[in-house]
């Protein structure tokens, strides 16, 4: 069985989104540096790559364990 799928499929949306929440936080890192180098930054800037993070972090075990309860399934 292969782990990747197509979007149509309920867990297709997954790895997409991954995808782009990658792409969020490592924008948000960036726009955190470069706001610290303008100063101190206000709060909701230096705390903005916390969101993205914790979803990459739920998006990212799913992904993790999709081959392993793939195999619990088969069994």
């Amino acid at each position: 069985m292969s782990t990747s799928s197509s979007p149509s499929s309920s867990k297709g949306w997954v790895r997409p989104t991954h995808r782009w929440l990658s792409m969020a936080f490592t924008l948000t890192v960036v726009a955190n540096f470069v706001a610290m180098t303008q100063g101190q930054p206000p709060a909701w800037i230096t705390y903005s790559p916390l969101p993205p993070l914790f979803l990459l972090l739920l998006t990212g075990l799913y992904l993790f364990m999709l081959p392993y309860i793939a195999k619990w399934r088969a069994r």
